[in-house]
Formats: C-alpha cells, sequence, structure tokens
C-alpha cells in the first residue's frame, strides 16, 4: 500500500496527518503491519485478516451466533436483555476477551444524577496483569469532570445531552482483554453498553495497552505542583488528559499554572513547559467553554470548569520515563501561589507488564463537592 503522507488533502487535513492520528500510537510501522491503516484509508479492502466482534448483555461474550438470544415479553429475540441494574457494592464484568485483537469503541449510559458519574467506576486489565491499567470513574473516563453531564465530541469522546457516551480511542491487547464496572454508590442503577472490538490484530508485544488514572486533590498542596502523569519508568506514550478545575476563590483567575513534562532524565526542570492553564487547553485570556475536537472546555459554569487535551497530531512519548504536572497559579493584581480544587483522568499508552496506577480517591472523596443539578 502506497502511502502518501505529504500530499492528498482529504476532510481538511493531510491524510497521513489524519492517519497518524487515529492509528499511529507507537509508530507507523506498527500500524501497517496491523492493517490499521487500511481501515480508514481504504475501506472499501475487504480482506483485512480482522474478525468484527461486539459485547453487550445480549451477547456476553461476543460469539458468532449468540446475540440477542434472551427472552422479552415479545418473545425470544425481542429485545430481552438490552440492560442490567447494577445494586450497590455489586462489580459486573462487561467482557472478557481472549486475544490478540483491538477494543475499537466503547459506548455506555447508565443513571444520570452528578453523583453516579462519580461512584461508578471502570476497570480494566490486559494481557493478564494482576493489577488494572485503567481505573476511572465513569464520567471522567468519558470525557467529563465534576458529574455534570455535557454534551460535545472530541477527537476522544462523544457525549450526548442525556448520557449516552462514546470513547473512541484504540485499545490494543495481544493475549486478553478485561473490562468491569462497579456501583460503589448507594442506589440501584440501570446498565446499558457495548463494547466493539476486532480479532486478528498483529500486535508486537510490546505494543502500547491504554492506561487510564483517576486523581483527584480537593484542595491542592500550596506551592505543590498537581500530578496528571505520576512517575512512569518504561517508555510510553501521553495521549491527553480530561482536567476538572473547582475554583474555591471566585475573586481571583486561577490559571495561571503551566504544564511541565518531564522526561527521560529530567529532574529539576522539565523538557516541555506551558504558558498557562488555558494556554494547555489551547484556549487564551481565560477559558471559554468552547469545545473543539483535539483541545477545549465543555463546563465552565458556576465556577466549574472541565477541560481537555488530545495530543493525537502533536505526540509527547518518551523512552525511560516521564512525570507530568500543572502548577496552580493564580492572578489577583499580580501571580499569586494559590490552592483549589483539582481533578483529571490522565490517558496514555506503555507496555504491560506496567507499575499499578496510583490508588484512587475513596468514593467519598471523588463525590464531595461536585456538581449539584
Amino acid at each position: 500500500m502506497k502511502l502518501d503522507l505529504k500530499g492528498v488533502v482529504r476532510g481538511g487535513l493531510p491524510v497521513g496527518v489524519v492517519l497518524l492520528s487515529v492509528f499511529g500510537f507507537f509508530g507507523l510501522q506498527n500500524a501497517l503491519a496491523q492493517h490499521s491503516l487500511q481501515l480508514v484509508e481504504e475501506p472499501y479492502l475487504l480482506d483485512t485478516g480482522l474478525v468484527s466482534r461486539s459485547i453487550s448483555f445480549e451477547n456476553p461474550t461476543g460469539a458468532p451466533g449468540q446475540g440477542g438470544k434472551a427472552a422479552s415479553h415479545l418473545g425470544p429475540g425481542r429485545k430481552g436483555a438490552p440492560a442490567r441494574t447494577i445494586k450497590p457494592g455489586e462489580e459486573v464484568q462487561l467482557c472478557d476477551i481472549t486475544g490478540p485483537g483491538t477494543i475499537r469503541h466503547i459506548w455506555l449510559t447508565t443513571d444520570r444524577a452528578p453523583v453516579s458519574q462519580r461512584a461508578l467506576v471502570i476497570r480494566a486489565w490486559w494481557d493478564d496483569q494482576e493489577h488494572p491499567s485503567i481505573e476511572c470513574p465513569i464520567g471522567d473516563f468519558f470525557g467529563f469532570a465534576h458529574g455534570k453531564i455535557m454534551p460535545y465530541h472530541s477527537a476522544v469522546h462523544s457525549v450526548g445531552p442525556t448520557g449516552g457516551r462514546n470513547i473512541w480511542l484504540p485499545m490494543p491487547f495481544t493475549k486478553r482483554a478485561k473490562f468491569t464496572f462497579r456501583n460503589d454508590g448507594t442506589k440501584d442503577v440501570p446498565l446499558f453498553y457495548q463494547i466493539t472490538y476486532t480479532l486478528g490484530d498483529k500486535h508486537p508485544e510490546d505494543v502500547g495497552r491504554l492506561h487510564v488514572l483517576f486523581r483527584r486533590e480537593n484542595p491542592t498542596t500550596l506551592k505543590q505542583d498537581f500530578e496528571l502523569l505520576p512517575k512512569r519508568s518504561q517508555k510510553g506514550r501521553y495521549i491527553g488528559v480530561v482536567i476538572g478545575v473547582r475554583n474555591l476563590h471566585p475573586d481571583q483567575w486561577w490559571g495561571e499554572g503551566e504544564i511541565k513534562v518531564y522526561m527521560d532524565g529530567d529532574t529539576k526542570w522539565p523538557t516541555i513547559c506551558g504558558t498557562g492553564s488555558e494556554d494547555y487547553v489551547g484556549l487564551a485570556w481565560g477559558m471559554q467553554q468552547t469545545p473543539f475536537l483535539h483541545n477545549g472546555c465543555s463546563l465552565n459554569q458556576n465556577n466549574f470548569v472541565s477541560m481537555y487535551r488530545w495530543h493525537l497530531l502533536d505526540p509527547i512519548a518518551w523512552q525511560e520515563e516521564a512525570r507530568i504536572t500543572i502548577q496552580q497559579i493564580a492572578w489577583k493584581n499580580g501571580l499569586v501561589e494559590t490552592q483549589d480544587d483539582w481533578c483529571c483522568a490522565t490517558f496514555w499508552y506503555e507496555p504491560v507488564p506496567s507499575e499499578p496506577l496510583p490508588p484512587m480517591p475513596d468514593v467519598a472523596a471523588r463525590c464531595a463537592d461536585i456538581w449539584q443539578d
């Protein structure tokens, strides 16, 4: 397959740039090897070597010819198992897939109360690793902070006004992929979901697996930068972050803090340093509620901010180690140190085995002081 990375423009972006942003997470050669480029650039090719599968409560194993067999009062196969009720303290398995393969898309919807967006948790394990590589409340995992459902779309997420949510990042695995959903809340919640994936992908053993963590400091520590990505000690690529800020000082502008990326031997000083918090998410002169494809803000109301930045076209990759922080600096007649309520859902790829994620805040800490409808 011939690929012209310099030339053809389709949909306003060079084809090579589009393909690299979607599939080039660890280099063009790996993407070519698994035919991922063909899925996007040549959708008319039929012999890709991949098998399409999907898992939901209507087909919990994804096995061929096994979907939609449950019965409703209308009879067998007539919408018999679209959803389940998940009780407080209950954890259910969403999928347990034998690979190699790639999860291509996850859609999910559930209770819409703000507290549920923080009390309900997604976890994922790749290739029989004992500890999860993804551990995140469902709201933040699907692109919005503070429990406030806001309709918007980006290169990674799309969220409907009534809580239909999607994530589009490819999630490769070589042996096994397992996802769970846990209800840490106090009431029953409905759960509808669908996980779409391919089997037969040809991944190298050290392919990057998606990692997602949730952090919150309420409030942050004075003069101590908030960690978006605690130190990771092998090669990887930072994909981006959903950041939530609750301004505890409405009389001042909270967003003068700079992002700092320490990588591959950096100690006191980082290699990458930004110019301000709103600058990092591609905005300027304060925060505006303006969501774009790779950057922006989906919520800027009542001192609550939910903003995001995706490094698909401008990769941040490292070979040995990385740590990413952002400062808490405000403006009130000049620069001042400050403390506010910060949280993040951070997305990156690295191989497994990988280090355990830092402990996630408990349900009380996750749900305190969030948005109230």
